[in-house]
């Protein structure tokens, strides 16, 4: 299936392209497991099948939403990254997850870092949020990486979850953005071998 009208974007690693029928089964088994606990998992067959066909035409809707994400050595896929805005959230979304068993390798900060820049390079966006469980320490501890701030003055999803505000592109072409850069390149570097708490 192609997808003419959603863009395909790289960086060293990753390729993002829209998600297709056969990349289903991997987030299926995530959202079944327990990795998905902060994103309303884990979900039922029919539950998962509903979310992955609305990630589907979410970009019909909107024109832009979650990008599966590939490894360009071997293709296959280790999450997703992208823009959220269903109904009731009050800001457009920057958001992310990785297969359980690809976390730890710095995928979701590049395939985040790259989906933001293309929306506020190309989408002319000028803020984003992520909406994220208080209880979520390893996205918390991305978004802050991310260079995201809590912002205590926004508006939440359901009441219960914090609003990590995105830095402007603006402040990404500041020292935070270099800072950005760096860290993700240390991950692109596969002599990187990153110790202690995995994160993504």
């Amino acid at each position: 299936m192609v997808h003419r009208d959603i863009p395909v974007l790289e960086t060293k690693r990753l390729q993002l392209r829209a998600p297709e029928p056969e990349d289903y089964p991997n987030f299926k088994a995530t959202f079944a497991s327990y990795r998905s606990r902060f994103m309303g998992g884990p979900l039922n067959e029919y539950e998962a099948w509903m979310l992955y066909a609305s990630e589907i035409g979410h970009w019909e809707i909107r024109g832009y939403g979650m990008w599966m994400i590939h490894l360009k050595d071997t293709d296959e896929t280790v999450g997703m990254a992208g823009g959220w805005f269903p109904a009731k959230w009050p800001e457009r979304e920057i958001a992310w997850i990785i297969w359980p068993d690809q976390s730890g390798k710095g995928y979701a900060l590049e395939a985040a870092d790259r989906v933001r820049r293309y929306f506020y390079h190309d989408l002319g966006w000028d803020t984003a949020v992520s909406y994220i469980d208080p209880k979520n320490l390893e996205a918390i501890r991305l978004a802050e990486r991310l260079g995201c701030t809590k912002d205590a003055s926004a508006a939440t999803v359901d009441g219960h979850d914090a609003v990590y505000r995105h830095p402007s592109l603006e402040g990404l072409q500041s020292q935070l953005g270099h800072g950005i850069d760096m860290e993700i390149a240390h991950y692109q570097d596969p002599l990187f071998k990153p110790k202690g708490w995995a994160l993504d």
